[in-house]
């Protein structure tokens, strides 16, 4: 099972839910802009939008170890759009990577592993089985096997 402390909530996933086609969108657009002029600048305004969708979608990847390669466009240095273009494709292949992490077939399907899923789905040990050593059942199984086998030899 994955371990709780790495998955994401199902907030989350629900942000990534409707970030990942608004970043594939502008993702689309400036893509547009840099294949007629890659030199172009981005005005303040379109930074400023662009880092807004940005700093959210850094809040659906903070527990993944990307989230320190990402950063906002800067507004002071207005970036160019082929800087855009990199930047903007570093974080869909973060969300990529963060489905491709956390998105699994489950029970019913594809579903996706959140901290919440875990806790719904994880099989407890009986009380009983706490302090009993998986070796020795495994060893105490074997033995009976061998035993019915002996048996039927005979």
């Amino acid at each position: 099972m994955s371990d709780p402390g790495s998955a994401p909530s199902d907030a989350q996933v629900k942000k990534f839910a409707y970030l990942s086609p608004m970043l594939d969108s502008v993702l689309s657009e400036i893509r547009e802009f840099a294949k007629k002029k890659q030199d172009g600048i981005l005005s303040k305004t379109k930074i400023r939008l662009l880092n807004r969708l940005l700093t959210d979608v850094r809040g659906v990847l903070q527990d993944e170890d990307s989230v320190t390669y990402l950063e906002n466009l800067s507004e002071e240095e207005l970036p160019q759009n082929s800087d855009a273009v990199l930047i903007l494709g570093q974080y869909r292949a973060a969300l990529d990577s963060f489905k491709k992490r956390h998105y699994r077939w489950g029970h019913n399907g594809e579903t996706w592993i959140t901290k919440e899923w875990i806790d719904e789905n994880e099989v407890p040990l009986d009380e009983d089985q706490d302090d009993v050593d998986e070796d020795e059942d495994y060893d105490d199984e074997e033995e009976e096997e061998n035993e019915t086998e002996e048996d039927k030899s005979s």
